[in-house]
């Protein structure tokens, strides 16, 4: 087992059980109003700063709405370099926020497009890169049976913050339209923040793999059926999931669509009304995590999916666009929540970085492609016509997860930690 300096107190692995998950929950509070910020950045103002300020080309919107999926497909990447370096695992996080800070802070300062696109591009990559690496985090510092409890209390913040911030900054765009350099600056002051509080968080160095290549933790892929399974069923519910997520943007924003929202309307739609939903349900997603078969769980989030898009795709009406905005929520609370902690109910407690890394790699590779694809169809396709494909493609998803429940329902549960981890 690595043992850090005493000059890093923070990542001492001696820091009881205890007081870990006090440190984490607190310092990860922080993070996660920062997070909300990003969020919205990712959801809602990059992409809008890319249609309505710089009147982006196709392909450029695509890769602004594609920068967080690829940086979980770096996200392997991500775990080989710091468990190869030996850091503790949130030290990596904290750098490679800092990244993302700079990132933003360069694209504030120089308003060109040629510039907003790879920046927002590196910020957004930095934001999910991490994941697989704070699921770790997740697993060592929080008990397994608070786990999901714990994560939720603290992700309500980030629905708050996305929730406060997407208010804000509609507000904001609209009063002053050519200032959009000073949420650049805001979205910078949110990673350099995250990285001062995510540094505090106790963690334990990334065991490092047999593998040499940032790829190896593939095997498991072979290796674990149900794990395989589970991973296809996902690859067709995220994918028609992440082709809408922009398109919610662009539908609302682009006049071609005949709605052509405000800024604040278009915030409140894609920011306000979803977050207040998650911020209702998240901590019932939570309790339900830790309790409830999770395929089945995962069952009841893709029906949820699937009857948002359709609402607010096929509907021009104010009470349908708050229909799908309210069950998108609702939905994504629970998303959230499983998205980020599945795979401790999957992975020996060692691996659980290695497993994450999978799934977000794969989750990259159709969070990149899928916005890509959707720019192009709506040039071709009418939106609701893509988002019925797309809610179709989510209901195939659910008819290949039913026969993987009872399987699911006899796997033998993930073994206590060792001493090695607990301590």
């Amino acid at each position: 087992m690595r043992h850090d300096s005493p000059a890093r107190p923070p990542h001492a692995p001696g820091v009881p059980s205890a007081d870990r998950a006090n440190i984490t929950f607190r310092q990860d509070c922080v993070r996660m109003v920062c997070a909300g910020v990003l969020e919205s950045a990712a959801n809602t103002f990059l992409l809008l700063i890319a249609v309505r300020f710089y009147a982006a080309d196709a392909t450029a919107k695509a890769l602004v709405a594609a920068g967080g999926s690829i940086g979980l497909l770096l996200s392997p990447v991500a775990v080989l370099l710091v468990s190869s370096r030996g850091w503790p695992a949130t030290r990596g996080v904290a750098r490679i926020f800092w990244a993302g800070a700079a990132a933003c802070l360069l694209a504030s300062l120089v308003p060109s497009v040629w510039l907003f696109v790879p920046a927002s591009m590196v910020a957004m990559t930095a934001s999910s890169a991490v994941i697989p690496l704070m699921t770790q985090v997740y697993h060592d510092n929080y008990p397994e049976s608070d786990r999901g409890r714990l994560y939720a209390r603290t992700f309500m913040l980030r629905i708050a913050g996305a929730l406060g911030f997407s208010w804000m900054g509609g507000w904001f765009l609209d009063r002053w339209p050519g200032a959009f350099s000073v949420l650049l600056m805001a979205f910078a002051a949110a990673f350099a923040i995250s990285a001062l509080a995510v540094g505090r968080i106790p963690s334990h160095p990334i065991r490092r793999a047999a593998g040499t290549h940032p790829l190896h933790a593939l095997r498991y892929v072979r290796e674990d059926r149900l794990f395989r399974q589970t991973l296809i069923v996902w690859m067709f519910m995220g994918f028609a999931n992440l082709m809408m997520l922009p398109m919610r943007v662009e539908y609302l924003g682009n006049p071609a669509y005949g709605l052509a929202k405000s800024a604040a309307e278009i915030a409140v739609l894609t920011g306000v009304i979803p977050n207040l939903a998650r911020l209702v349900m998240n901590p019932v997603w939570g309790w339900l995590f830790d309790r409830v078969n999770f395929l089945v769980l995962r069952v009841i989030l893709n029906c949820g999916f699937a009857v948002g898009i359709l609402a607010f795709f096929t509907s021009h009406s104010t009470a349908g666009l708050i229909t799908g905005a309210i069950l998108y929520g609702i939905s994504n609370a629970g998303g959230d929540v499983a998205w980020s902690l599945w795979v401790t109910k999957f992975a020996p407690p060692e691996r659980i970085a290695d497993y994450m890394s999978v799934h977000t790699f794969f989750t990259g590779i159709r969070g990149v492609l899928a916005p890509l694809v959707a720019f192009q169809l709506i040039q071709r396709v009418p939106l609701s016509g893509l988002g019925i494909f797309s809610a179709a493609l989510i209901v195939v998803a659910t008819l290949l997860l039913l026969p993987e429940i009872r399987r699911f329902q006899g796997r033998n549960r993930t073994a206590p930690l060792t001493e090695e981890v607990a301590d």
